[in-house]
Parts: C-alpha cells; structure tokens; sequence
C-alpha cells in the first residue's frame, strides 16, 4: 500500500515536498516513480528512483528543479520539488515497482497511491 501526502497550495517560485509511504511489502525490492495528471491531460512521468537509490529519472520539465529521493529504512520516498511553476500544478501520485530498477513507463509499475493534490499560483 502507498500513502502519497504533502501537497498544497504554493506560490511560484515556491517548494513542497511530497512523501510516499509503503507497507505491507519489502520496500528495498521496490523502485518508486511519481506521475502527474493535470486537468485535462494525460498522466504524465515526473521522476523514478531505483530500489537502491542509485539510479534516478527526470521529465525533462522538472529537471535540475525536482528531487528523487528515498529512506529504505523508513519506507518512504520523497520529491522534493522547488522553483514550482503553474504548470506543475496538477494530482501527483507515487507508485511501486516491483521490478526494482526506475522506469518511466506507468504500465510497468504495481502499485500505486491515492494521489495528492498540487496547486501553483501564479
């Protein structure tokens, strides 16, 4: 099970950083990636991590502003997203990957949380 929370309503220019709870499972098998889905539009990748960490994916949109990142030991993943502009505005998920290696593809992961809402004012 994941519990996405941290979202909010922020200013340009601003920062949140979203956390990713896991249970139930061994969260060092998982790799995590989070998705985006604005009104309108289709889900779109944000950034994934692999289960060790050391390998981390990046939309070209979020690049050098949004940060992977992961604490196996507390079963949580993070994303801390700084310099947030209107267009991040949107529901961001997280999702586990059993497969443990980071991809971008939605299809290949398992599991997914509820998703937590974004807003950036402009």
């Amino acid at each position: 099970q994941l519990q996405a929370c941290g979202g909010g309503l922020v200013q340009a220019g601003g920062s949140l950083r979203l956390s990713c709870a896991f249970s139930g499972r061994t969260f060092s098998f998982y790799a995590v990636g989070w998705f985006r889905q604005a009104p309108g539009k289709e889900r779109e990748f944000v950034a994934a991590i692999a289960w060790s960490g050391a390998n981390t994916y990046y939309a070209d949109s979020v690049k050098g502003r949004f940060t992977i990142s992961r604490d196996n030991a507390k079963s949580t993943a993070y994303l801390q997203m700084n310099s947030l502009k209107p267009e991040d505005t949107a529901v961001y998920y997280c999702a586990a990957d059993r497969g443990g290696r980071a991809t971008t593809i939605a299809q290949e992961y398992d599991y997914w949380g509820q998703g937590t809402q974004v807003t950036v004012s402009s």
